[in-house]
Order: structure tokens, then sequence, then C-alpha cells
């Protein structure tokens, strides 16, 4: 993965696609088991992805989202994390941040949803050797870099002539290379 970024406020699609591609396993932190959620679909996609998929809410533990076994806390889960993402108000970032900080390895990635930012967190995360994305959400980023997002019309602003594979439910399914 690419250093920590001292600037927020822009990503280079090079250092997004090398934190997707740098995570195996990703604690969503805020996960809902209720199927219109976003934090639900965040976990389903990345599920379908290939990466494994730890979500944490503690009014929802040991249920399960798409088999998907849902920790109370970050301390909960028994495997290494490679990044955390947070499904949660900006202002509760610094707790999410101070207990991922106290895992042991330490995750490699903070990553704050859509419309979440907390920049004091963040210079903590970093200062301990963490990469942090803010206001981003990686299954947007996801299918933008790989190309799926143009399939819905969107302008991915990434140009490939990468032929799609085909999934074994036989639908199209393109990857970041992981």
């Amino acid at each position: 993965m690419d250093a920590p970024t001292s600037s927020h406020d822009n990503y280079t699609d090079a250092h997004v696609r090398s934190v997707l591609n740098g995570a195996k396993s990703v604690a969503v932190v805020g996960a809902s088991v209720n199927t219109a959620r976003p934090s639900y679909f965040v976990v389903r996609y990345l599920l379908d992805k290939g990466y494994t998929v730890y979500p944490v809410n503690p009014g929802h533990a040991g249920k399960e989202i798409r088999g998907a076994k849902v920790y109370a806390s970050l301390a909960d889960i028994p495997d290494p994390i490679d990044m955390v993402d947070i499904f949660r108000a900006s202002d509760a970032v610094m707790g999410v941040v101070e207990e991922a900080l106290r895992l042991q390895p330490r995750p490699k990635v903070i990553w704050m949803q859509l419309g979440v930012r907390n920049d004091k967190a963040a210079k903590v995360a970093e200062d301990a050797g963490l990469t942090v994305i803010m206001n981003r959400c990686p299954k947007i980023e996801y299918g933008r870099l790989s190309g799926e997002i143009g399939w819905a019309g969107v302008n991915s602003r990434v140009i490939s002539s990468r032929k799609p594979a085909r999934a074994q439910n036989n639908f199209q399914n393109l990857t970041l290379n992981r």
C-alpha cells in the first residue's frame, strides 16, 4: 500500500487501488442486517468480491449478514483485520480509531464512508502508521476502478480494454486484479 497521504480532499486512483488491492479482510463498523441499508450493500458487495468481511454492530452481535457473523466490537474479531470501514457519524470515528489501534496486529487502513470525516482521528491513525481514506465508499471506488460502475451509465474516469470475466453466476464480473 502507498504511504499515508496528508491531503484527504483528493486521492489518486493509484492510491485507492493500492488500498483496495492490499486489503484482504475488512471490518465494517456500523454494519446493518437491514437489507435496505447502505452498510448491508457494502458488506454484500465486498463479500462478493472475495474479501473476508467482519460486520461489527453491538446491536446485531451474533447474527449473520450473508453468512458473515456480526461481532459486537473490533476486539471480538478472532482474526487480523487489514481495513476498518467506518459507517458511523464523524464524531464517533475517534473511538473506532482508538479501538483499532489497540488491536494486535493493527489494521493497515482506516476507511471512512461517504459523509464521514474526522481529521483529528485521521491524524492519530496516520501518526500510528495507518493509511486513512475519508468520505469515500469502498464499494463505489471498487466499482469505479474496475469499470463495473460504467455498466450503470456512470462515467468511471477509467478506460480499459479488458474483457469482463464471467463469474460463477454467469454474470460479468470485473476485478482490480486482487
